[in-house]
Order: C-alpha cells, then structure tokens, then sequence
C-alpha cells in the first residue's frame, strides 16, 4: 500500500469530512502509484488522515474511511449491509415497489460506487477504477447482505470507465432482459444490458408519483421521456390523455412496450421528434407538461451554455402552455445548483412574458442520499410552477 502526503494548506477540505482529495493538494511524487491502488493519506507532519481509492486525475484519492482500517470484504459488506438497512427503514420494498438504489457513491460511504436494485438482481456500475478493482468485495457484500432474496448481479462499468477492454457481465447468478419490476403500482421492463445507465432513471420516482397529483383528468406531455416512465404513473393517476416524446426511437419502442405492458395504450401516444424544436411551437394545448432533459452540462465550462439551453426550452414551454397549466421542470446537471436553476426559471418566465408560481420545489429521493459533507453529491433539481 502507497503513502502520500498532504500539503499543509490543504487539509482544511480533509478536516471537514470531504471525500475528495484533488491533486493539487498532494506534495508527494506519486508517480509510481497505479490508477485504482488503495492509499494512505498522511498530513505534513505524518499523521494519519484517510484512505482511499487513488487516480492520475484531477480527483487524485476518493476517501473510502478517515480511520485506519482495512479495506476488505468485510469493509464492503458493512458498508452495503448499512446501505440496505437505510433503505429498509425507507420503505422501498414492498408489493408495489421493488425498485431502488442501493449504493449511492459519497453518499453510502462508498465513492466512485453505483448499485441499482432491480426486484432482486443488482446491477453494479463503477465510476473509479478502484472501485472496479474492488468488485469481488462489493460483490461478496451484496450476497451477505441480501442473502437468498438477491437472484443475480450485473456488472456493467465499461461505459462509466471508457475502458472497451472491460467486459460487462453477470457477477452472480443470471436473468433474462428485459426484467419485469415494479415502481409505486406500475409494471416496468428493465433492461440494464443494452439500456441507458443502469436500464432506468430510478431517481425521478418521487417525482413520478407526486406527477400523479396533478394528473387526474388531465392532457400531459412528458418529454426526454426515455421508457416512459412519467407517463405510467401519470396514466395510473387518472390523466385523460399522455403524449410521450422522445428524439430516440429506442426510446419510444421502451415506452410503448412499457405502456402496453400496463394496458394504457387508448390513453397514450408516442412522438419521435427532438424536443427543443418541438416545444418551439405547441402543436397541441397541454394541462401538464414534462421537461426532464438529460444533462446540458457536465462541466463548469459548459455552464453558462447549459443555462442558456435551460431558459430557452423553459420560455418556449411557458409561453404555450395553457391558462393554469402545471410544469414539471428539471436538471440533473450537477454544475447547475438549485439558486441558478430557478433563476434560470424565472428568466424564461420574464422572456416568455407570463405570470409563474413556484409550487413546489423537487430533488433527488432518500435512496440517493447526499453525505453532508458533499454537497456536490445533490445534483437533481427541479420545480413544479402553475403559469397564470
């Protein structure tokens, strides 16, 4: 195991739990330390102050522990067996929902580690090579914590980790995609090998069952709508009618066997078309509207473009909707912080020249925590608003 040492007017970020040490904080050659090694950290005056995960990168050591302990199976398997009993406690497994996240990165304790829960298979994405190294551990901790209720585990990182050499298998037993599961009451097919991140955005679920509030009766337009899943639950709430769009086929063929899985297809129809020129100019009028993007931006110099991409797709939105109508209106950049985003709101209201109310102001669910001490860790925003 590698030692490296901190610079002596860098470790106030260290002093205040912060799991990321960045390379300019280190004042020891660190040359012949392999991308993915466990290190420890010391200060100035080699005193022992974490260990971690190690990279040539900007962020140089993910802190897994600031005691010094051994980072093995057992490590991982207390860190997962606390992680599940959190969610236990949340009240995520139940007949009407067997979808959540298990290991939020920072958040769990477990840096550069994302595992999604999918009705008993686990699927595993790395976001460091140290993590990747480790996946036998997390692996070994997922089976004793789960015990008999897990069926397989999927490993699937070398999108995460640009690394075409690294294979995307199962780690643990096996399953036919797509996997039937259930999120609050409606019927999903979950695709985690050939889908988008871990095969869904289980984040928004909150957000998709407070949808159903606003639904009954209502004409809804959920856009970036992936494999539907706004439009399910705004369907099992009441709405009259939802139109799904979506600029990628793939995503709507997800969608509608989705919709048709849950028998909704008399109230539902699909759009393939980009969703910027398609709100350019309503063809229909809406009582509810959408807007869930990917993210515009995932770097402090794409910010400035991000938020121009934001209030332009806002305003045209704002601009059309109907008298009263509801806007669900989301970024999951993490450049983007709650205070820019809603002004970023209230500009495109100004631009759009319609009175707006902020009813209710949205973020990412308990099964994504965000360590205190990481606040970069809160990356989903959003906002409810009623357009006069």
């Amino acid at each position: 195991m590698a030692n490296i040492q901190i610079r002596k007017n860098k470790l106030h970020s260290i002093e205040r739990k912060h799991p990321w040490i960045f390379s300019g904080a280190i004042s020891s050659d660190v040359s012949h330390i392999a991308n993915g090694d466990i290190v420890s950290v010391y200060d100035h005056k080699n005193n022992f102050v974490a260990k971690g995960h190690f990279q040539h990168a900007t962020i140089s050591v993910r802190i897994l522990s600031f005691r010094d302990t051994e980072i093995n199976s057992s490590f991982f398997t207390e860190r997962i067996t606390n992680a599940l009993e959190v969610r236990k406690k949340q009240n995520l497994f139940r007949e009407d929902n067997n979808i959540c996240r298990i290991i939020h990165g920072e958040g769990d304790g477990l840096p550069g580690l994302i595992i999604d829960y999918y009705n008993g298979v686990a699927v595993i994405q790395c976001h460091s090579i140290g993590m990747y190294n480790a996946i036998e551990h997390v692996t070994e901790g997922l089976k004793a914590a789960f015990g008999d209720t897990l069926t397989a585990i999927y490993s699937k990182s070398s999108d995460t980790l640009r690394d075409d050499t690294i294979e995307d298998k199962y780690l643990f037993g096996s399953c036919e995609t797509p996997h039937l599961a259930i999120e609050n009451g409606v019927q999903l097919n979950i695709d985690w090998v050939h889908g988008q991140k871990t095969g869904f955005f289980i984040d928004q679920r909150e957000n998709r069952l407070l949808l159903g509030k606003y639904a009954q009766g209502k004409k809804i337009l959920n856009t970036f709508c992936y494999s539907g899943g706004f439009s399910l639950l705004a369907l099992k709430h009441g709405a009259s009618l939802v139109h799904s769009l979506d600029s990628s086929k793939k995503a709507i063929a997800l969608t509608d066997a989705n919709i048709s899985l849950n028998a909704f297809e008399d109230k539902h129809a699909s759009i393939v078309m980009d969703a910027m020129e398609y709100m350019k100019d309503l063809p229909e009028a809406y009582d509810v509207i959408v807007l869930d993007p990917p993210a515009f931006a995932k770097h402090r110099n794409k910010r400035h473009k991000a938020v121009q991409g934001y209030k332009r797709l806002n305003a045209h939105t704002i601009r059309q909707i109907k008298p009263g109508g509801i806007i669900f209106t989301f970024s999951c950049s993490q450049v983007i912080d709650k205070a820019l985003f809603t002004n970023t709101i209230i500009a495109a209201a100004i631009e759009a020249k319609r009175n707006v109310r902020i009813l209710e102001q949205l973020h990412q669910p308990a099964d994504h925590p965000i360590n205190a001490f990481h606040p970069e860790g809160e990356y989903l925003k959003g906002l409810v608003i009623q357009v006069d």
